[in-house]
């Protein structure tokens, strides 16, 4: 007889992670009726698919906890008193003259909303609705202005100089040592970062500071020399990043939260504050890999080789995107536009094995396949699987659909190819995606565009004698079989070669050196469109000659 095995949860790391919070907290004594977890939203730049994979992480975290019994809660705390460092690649070059400002006091380029924070961090909100993440938003501004963390700023700067010899010893910066590990906004230029806190008035509760020149990133930022007091209680200014940290956590009561390893030492001089200085237990944390494009790069807001969460979902489904955060935590991972058919594709075999008969004899194995499924459904699975076509194979017959028909062309050959049964809203949804990706990806990279206005079609006489003969046999051709005579007819009379001809047809007709069977393609498309193509690209062709 097998041994039975003990399985915590459903089986998957999410559900490891929440067991370790909760015997973590357990043994703490803290009470478990409501179990919070915390994810960070930078409000520097543009989000992209690594900015959005610390909530996603943490709200399965907080499935997990669910799933065991807890309540739980999910604290999006957005960084939106943060200074602005650098221009995003992409943005106006006059956001340069509020470097160091707030972002939430820094114009929105875009003018819909009332501040560049305010602009990224509704995009960051809308691809976590969009992506199902339930959250309690936090706007780090409005968390200073009322006061939340006033108690542990003082008790922090009362600690400074113990809190920068450690902030030395954990990260090797020094400069903690000479000064407070706080940062009030200038009453003169409005900006954070240039300033430098000289003393720290308890009883008043105020802080002394310089303006000066400051580094920040690659950029010397000039003071403006104010010099006077700021009130820690105002929300006038905030923490720096070495601290802050330990101060959310103790003070909203965080549990767990996960961080990328480049953060890593801020973690441990937070963890050591939070539970020396503030004398709380710091959260738990799980530490994961940054994402990477192909080159090995870092994914980067401010260089701009980012994948967003919006353009993900523009191409694919968002359980394709779940999985990928959800699949697992350690490792570093590529990532690229050109990975979303992979996903895709896993989700689909993840959701054939949820919903089939067949298990897997091991036991661990078998619950963390249904586990990660159901996590990527949110927990919600639907009655039956959605439609499974390979996305690749969708993306090639979209590619070359003809214009104003890509559904309905890409319905009728996955039904004849016998793929799919028939129509459906599943199947059209992943035919737009589909369609979307095809033209964004492999048509760029697949060659020649379609002959146009601006590009010259360069064939040979035979070749153009081959087009013309079968341009002119369109009108008699009523089936796919008498399109096909008529191409290989016209082949036999002009004297080229049935691979110069078809090269020379598939680019006019769908930008690529080859495409779909020509015959069933003419019939969907329509003879007397094909026909008006052909002669379009035949007289640029003879114009440009």
């Amino acid at each position: 007889m097998s041994q039975q095995v003990k399985i915590i949860g459903r089986g998957t790391w999410l559900d490891r992670v929440a067991s370790e919070v909760v015997e973590r907290d357990k043994s703490l004594g803290r009470d478990l009726s409501l179990i919070r977890v915390e994810s960070g939203l930078g409000a520097s730049g543009l989000p992209h698919i690594g900015s959005v994979g610390d909530a996603i992480r943490s709200y399965g975290v907080k499935m997990a906890l669910e799933g065991l019994g807890y309540r739980s809660e999910l604290v999006a705390f957005s960084d939106d008193l943060d200074g602005f460092r650098k221009v995003p690649a992409g943005f106006p070059e006059w956001l340069n003259d509020y470097v160091a400002h707030p972002v939430t006091r820094v114009p929105d380029p875009f003018g819909c909303h009332s501040s560049f924070g305010a602009h990224v961090g509704s995009l960051l909100r809308s691809s976590l609705d969009a992506l199902g993440v339930e959250y309690n938003f936090m706007s780090g501004a409005e968390v200073y202005k009322k006061g939340l963390l006033n108690e542990q700023i003082k008790t922090i700067l009362q600690n400074a100089d113990l809190v920068g010899e450690k902030i030395k010893e954990f990260t090797g910066q020094d400069k903690y040592t000479e000064r407070f590990p706080y940062t009030p906004i200038c009453k003169n230029c409005g900006r954070l970062y240039t300033t430098v806190v000289t003393s720290f008035d308890a009883a008043r509760d105020t802080v002394h500071y310089r303006c000066e020149s400051a580094k920040i990133r690659d950029k010397v930022v000039k003071g403006c020399g104010y010099e006077g007091d700021r009130n820690i209680t105002e929300g006038e200014g905030k923490l720096v990043w070495k601290s802050e940290f330990a101060a959310r956590w103790a003070a909203l009561d965080i549990r767990f939260e996960a961080y990328g390893k480049d953060i890593a030492d801020s973690v441990k001089v937070n963890d050591w504050i939070c539970e020396n200085i503030l004398k709380r237990a710091p959260p738990h944390h799980a530490r994961y890999e940054m994402f990477q494009e192909k080159s090995g790069k870092k994914i980067s807001k401010s260089v701009g080789n980012v994948l967003t969460p919006e353009d993900w979902l523009s191409y694919a489904s968002a359980e394709s995107l779940r999985l990928l955060m959800f699949k697992r935590i350690v490792g570093a991972r590529n990532i690229s536009i050109e990975d979303i058919p992979t996903y895709m594709d896993e989700f689909d075999e993840l959701e054939s094995y949820y919903f089939s008969k067949d298990r897997e004899t091991n036991q661990l194995k078998d619950a963390r396949l249904r586990g990660l499924y159901e996590y990527t459904v949110l927990t919600r699975a639907p009655a039956a699987p959605s439609v499974h076509v390979p996305y690749k194979q969708v993306a090639e017959l979209a590619a070359t659909a003809p214009e104003g028909t890509v559904v309905d062309y890409v319905t009728r050959r996955l039904v004849a190819n016998g793929a799919v049964e028939g129509a459906s809203p599943d199947l059209a949804k992943r035919i737009g995606w589909a369609s979307k990706w095809a033209h964004a990806v492999a048509l760029r990279a697949s060659g020649p565009a379609p002959v146009n206005a601006e590009t010259k079609l360069s064939i040979d006489a035979r070749t153009t004698d081959a087009l013309r003969r079968f341009a002119d046999a369109l009108d008699g051709c009523n089936t796919p079989d008498d399109v096909q005579a008529a191409a290989f007819d016209a082949v036999k009379k002009s004297g080229t070669t049935t691979a110069q001809f078809f090269s020379a047809v598939y680019r006019i007709l769908v930008g690529t050196e080859r495409g779909p069977r020509l015959g069933p393609y003419v019939i969907d498309a329509g003879r007397g469109t094909v026909r008006e193509k052909l002669e379009r690209a035949l007289e640029r062709a003879a114009s440009a000659g």
